[in-house]
């Protein structure tokens, strides 16, 4: 990455800290810098450790962090929402409410404008207002947030709530890939997250990239690949879409890992379950991965080594 753009970034976190931290945004280039250029670390998550260091140095919550009092922000379309650490505006439907799966979650789920859908994430010590399903609202001052090229928005104390007399119709932005499933990529199986609130990293040998070790949540994940004798598409299932796709539980999975004192059993045994069969999927893609949302099996079966040597070429 250029000196240009990193000053650009390093300029907008200066903006950030600059009534709470003596810093120069010389400092923050060189942080940025020595992340993105000497460690290939991505921009989104350089972006991510340089506030965080300086939210420690402040002594600050990530909440009370810019934005003001979202008067001066940009109103914006759910999928226009393409780099973190922004405050905007938005107005959309509640599409879908999920079960939060942290004290420090209030409420999460996906909400929707006529250009698509996008994650959000309410926290608790917000105190704000509950949202609810089919309603429509204007959120003021919400954060952008982003993690391996999906975005989200949060939801903080500074936020404002109004419902909406209108109603926003939702769009669809999903799209759709047939194929072989012809291989199951590394880190599928049963894996094991960061439990840090709002972090939901795969651990790497019981460490968190950003929190270092801890002790981690099982999950289960697959990570695969559709052939359709033309191109390749990488698709990523989580736990719900896993089990429906295997069969395989995250209970069941812990158990076998259990019995055998390994984890790479499981990965095993679904790759026994699911290659070489034909699948239809639909969901949101983000960076290259599509993110499935509904799958059906469809009837064939192919070479999977036969194929997959053809995909590991293109």
């Amino acid at each position: 990455m250029t000196e240009s753009d990193l000053r650009t970034h390093a300029t907008e976190i200066h903006e950030q800290f600059s009534d709470q931290l003596e810093i120069d945004v010389d400092d923050v280039v060189e942080r940025l810098d020595t992340l993105v250029n000497d460690y290939q670390v991505p921009i989104s998550e350089a972006r991510r450790s340089v506030v965080n260091t300086y939210l420690d140095e402040a002594g600050m919550d990530r909440d009370q962090l810019g934005g003001g009092d979202g008067g001066g922000n940009e109103q914006v379309n759910v999928a226009d929402v393409d780099a973190p650490e922004e405050w905007v505006d938005v107005r959309a439907t509640v599409v879908e409410l999920w079960e939060p799966r942290a004290d420090a979650v209030a409420q999460v789920g996906l909400l929707g404008d006529e250009t698509g859908t996008i994650k959000f994430t309410k926290w608790s010590k917000s105190d704000l207002p509950s949202l609810e399903e089919g309603k429509s609202y204007a959120l003021r001052n919400v954060v952008t947030d982003e993690y391996q090229g999906r975005f989200s928005v949060k939801l903080n104390r500074t936020t404002t709530i109004e419902e909406l007399d209108e109603a926003i119709e939702v769009g669809d932005d999903s799209v759709e890939a047939d194929g072989a499933l012809v291989d199951i990529q590394s880190g599928s199986g049963l894996i094991k997250r960061c439990p840090e609130d709002d972090c939901t990293r795969v651990l790497q040998n019981g460490r968190c990239n950003e929190h270092g070790e801890v002790e981690g949540e099982f999950d289960l994940r697959i990570k695969g690949v559709l052939d359709d004798g033309e191109e390749v598409t990488e698709v990523i299932f989580d736990e719900d879409a896993t089990e429906e796709l295997t069969g395989i539980a995250l209970e069941e999975a812990k158990e076998m890992a259990m019995d055998a004192l390994d984890t790479t059993v499981v990965a095993d045994e679904m790759r026994q379950k699911i290659l070489g069969r034909y699948y239809r999927v639909q969901g949101p893609t983000f960076g290259r991965y599509l993110l499935a949302d509904e799958q059906e099996r469809l009837t064939g079966a192919v070479d999977a080594d036969e194929i997959l040597i053809k995909a590991r070429s293109i």
